[in-house]
């Protein structure tokens, strides 16, 4: 939906509000004008049901409505003696419109000293878990979000198993694309595997102001632009359409802001002719070939264990003289050089063109013979810029065609060598938003920019803060959890600093002043 269609959206929901209630605005002693009046209109209904009246903002804060819409309306029902079990279920029920009939048929009286207490335990119960899950998803949706490493792509940076907090609010919170949506979980409901959203209608986008923005090497969690999975949960049997904020999240190390120039030259990147200096923290991976001396009696098992080399190599000949180590450092790499047995240690270079590398993957007809890039020799290219134009050909448009006519909603066709954007003869194209190229740290295992091109700027959800938990599935008992990772930041500069212990000092201080606090009131008492 575009703004205007949503604004004339929000006009019919309070004309349906004002015809369903007028009446008994009159009963509460209100004028029925008020009714009809946008935003006023909730900010007198919270008057006549007898709460606060910034529960009006909530009214208007999306998937967070969804559970407030219910309780305003047996608020109202209640406000006007309808108490019972029956008068409740029909209330949420028929989405609010069993009021229609209460406004119309019922000779109601207002009740003006209405207790607000629970009457029972499991009213009591029922309604502080909506207010729990209303905050929850509050916080969820615009200040922290949970969030699970999957992969090895930014391994040694973010290991498998590092359960983040992610913040909403260093780029600028997003407001939810997608009104319609179960609260806290992204695509799909757990367990039952089904969707957890409707896919219309669809919000337009808008983000909070954020108190920075995306620099280079920052980590950052997006929603995956070329995302057509179902779900989390199934595979891709043909292409879905999956709204924005509904496309599954990665996690990846921005190399590249808009309007930078990008190359990546034998696997080392390159932004504006000067190699992209990493942070000390970042671990760039690649994959080696190791020749080893098959008379040699090293304990080859024993250095790659010391190393922390446990997975992802593997020997590729019968005579166990060579292998690969699919995820290396340079340091660990300079490391095998100096262990006898092993003659050489070689990084694996991807030369000549690579299949699925973009644009060519994303861009039917254009000639591969152009782009005879790899993941390691790749570009250079342009990251776009909000309000800058690039030149429009068939030799650039492989790099802008999804943008042009998926991420800014333009008709794009071509005929023969002429170029047409909703039916206008283009040269040019001025681009709508910022974009951004996000890589792995792990290059030689990492689905990134490389294979699914540009991330747009309505497509970022936040930035990693810190690991408040890390789980190891090959550890046993405690050392399944990974100590030394505990509340350590994810982002800064220098190595990562566990603040566990911190965290331990003060939730004791916390028992040991409620402790005191508690029988300093005993003896008051």
């Amino acid at each position: 939906m575009t703004t205007y269609q949503w604004f004339v959206f929000f006009l019919i929901v309070q004309l349906i509000h004002g015809l369903g209630t007028w009446k008994l605005y009159e009963k509460a002693g209100r004028k029925s004008w008020e009714a009809f009046i946008p935003v006023y209109n909730s900010i007198v209904l919270m008057k006549i049901i007898n709460r606060p009246t910034w529960w009006t903002l909530l009214l208007f804060i999306p998937v967070i409505n969804l559970l407030m819409f219910p309780i305003v309306w047996v608020e109202t029902l209640r406000s006007f003696g309808k108490n019972k079990t029956t008068d409740t279920f029909l209330g949420v029920l028929t989405l609010g419109f069993y009021i229609y009939y209460i406004n119309y048929t019922q000779d109601v009286q207002y009740i003006t000293d209405r207790s607000l207490k629970p009457t029972n335990a499991t009213a009591d119960t029922v309604s502080s878990l909506l207010f729990a899950i209303i905050v929850a998803t509050f916080v969820h949706g615009y200040f922290i979000q949970p969030f699970v490493i999957p992969s090895s792509s930014l391994e040694k940076s973010l290991l498998i198993g590092d359960f983040l907090f992610v913040s909403k609010q260093n780029y600028g919170a997003r407001t939810p694309m997608t009104p319609i949506a179960a609260p806290m979980v992204h695509d799909s409901i757990p367990l039952v595997h089904t969707l957890s959203y409707l896919a219309k209608p669809q919000l337009p986008y808008f983000r909070f102001p954020g108190f920075e923005k995306i620099k280079n090497n920052d980590i950052v969690v997006f929603n995956w632009p070329r995302d057509t999975l179902f779900n989390m949960y199934i595979p891709a049997d043909k292409r879905y359409d999956k709204p924005i904020d509904k496309k599954t999240n990665y996690v990846k190390r921005c190399v590249g802001i808009p309007g930078d120039s990008l190359q990546i030259k034998d696997g080392i990147v390159w932004i504006n002719g000067k190699e992209l200096i990493l942070p000390e923290r970042a671990r760039p991976q690649y994959s080696y070939k190791v020749t080893i001396d098959p008379n040699s009696t090293t304990d080859f098992e024993s250095v790659f264990k010391d190393l922390n080399i446990t997975d992802g190599y593997g020997f590729e000949t019968p005579e166990r003289d060579s292998l690969t180590i699919r995820a290396l450092t340079f340091e660990n790499a300079e490391k095998l050089k100096t262990v006898s047995g092993i003659t050489s240690v070689k990084r694996n270079i991807r030369k000549g063109r690579e299949n699925g590398i973009f644009p060519c993957k994303h861009h039917d007809g254009a000639d591969e013979s152009k782009f005879a890039w790899s993941g390691d020799n790749y570009g250079p290219i342009y990251i776009p810029e909000a309000g800058k134009t690039v030149a429009l050909n068939l030799n650039t448009l492989p790099f802008y065609k999804i943008i042009i006519s998926e991420y800014e909603g333009n008709k794009l066709k071509v005929v023969g060598n002429d170029i047409y954007i909703n039916d206008k003869k283009v040269t040019s194209y001025t681009f709508k938003q910022n974009y951004y190229w996000m890589m792995g740290d792990n290059r030689h295992n990492s689905l990134d920019a490389r294979y699914f091109g540009y991330t747009p700027e309505d497509h970022i959800v936040g930035k990693p803060i810190f690991i408040w938990m890390s789980w190891d599935s090959n550890g046993s008992g405690l050392n399944k959890i990974r100590w030394e990772r505990l509340f350590t930041t994810v982002n800064g500069e220098g190595q990562p600093q566990s603040y566990f212990k911190y965290f331990l000092a003060l939730l004791a201080l916390y028992f040991v002043g409620e402790y005191f606090w508690k029988k300093r009131k005993a003896k008051k008492e």
